[in-house]
């Protein structure tokens, strides 16, 4: 399977796909529900996972047993989470390349950032496609506060959807208005702790990344 075309200066390999969005927005939950169902489709997989200091993420990931530990990297970014990903993503760049060298025939790389605010972004000279998490328990005003993630990214997955009723959140709501602010690119709606939705952000990646039809 073929990489998207872009304009960056990243060489040829596997699809590198990031994964974005606030500190608790379910961002690991989400890789952890993507690795199996990947997997599933015959797609060759790796995984790079962003901390400031430690590999925690990178070990959790590794333990669920749902990939092979040594297809998992980890990047301590000892700065602000997203200067890895889009001012200087030196680190994530070398962590992919060496994938791609260590696994010949990987399709897809995803590279989950640490935990960072609505500003947010990923760099195209790092990733193909990016998608940014948020989740409702955060409030339904986040789309009007119109955060660079949220208005940039690919792919909006709003998570946690069954918790808009015990934190007041007008879930319809929230999802018109990220549809208004985001011009209607996509947006869907996860239960990252069950599964629920994450088959639509599979295919959404498989069709405009791998080309999977």
């Amino acid at each position: 399977m073929a990489a998207l075309p872009t304009s960056s200066s990243k060489p040829r390999g596997a699809a590198r796909v990031g994964i974005g969005g606030p500190v608790g927005s379910g961002k690991t939950a989400l890789l952890e529900q993507l690795i199996p169902r990947f997997i599933a489709r015959g797609t060759e997989l790796a995984v790079i996972t962003n901390d400031l200091v430690t590999a925690e993420d990178a070990e959790r990931v590794r333990r669920t047993g749902l990939i092979a530990p040594e297809r998992v990297l980890a990047v301590e970014t000892g700065a602000c989470p997203h200067t890895a990903i889009r001012e200087d993503p030196t680190l994530n760049l070398a962590a992919a390349d060496e994938l791609d060298r260590r696994y010949g025939d990987l399709d897809l790389i995803l590279i989950e950032s640490g935990g960072d605010n609505l500003a947010s972004s990923f760099t195209l000279d790092l990733v193909d496609y990016w998608l940014f998490v948020i989740d409702v328990a955060g409030g339904d005003d986040i789309p009007r506060k119109r955060g660079l993630g949220v208005v940039k990214c690919d792919l909006l997955v709003v998570n946690k959807v069954d918790l808009a009723p015990y934190v007041r959140v007008d879930l319809a709501r929230m999802v018109r208005e990220a549809n208004g602010v985001r011009q209607n690119r996509p947006t869907l709606q996860t239960n990252c702790a069950t599964g629920e939705g994450v088959d639509a952000v599979v295919d959404r990646i498989a069709r405009e990344v791998l080309f999977d039809r």
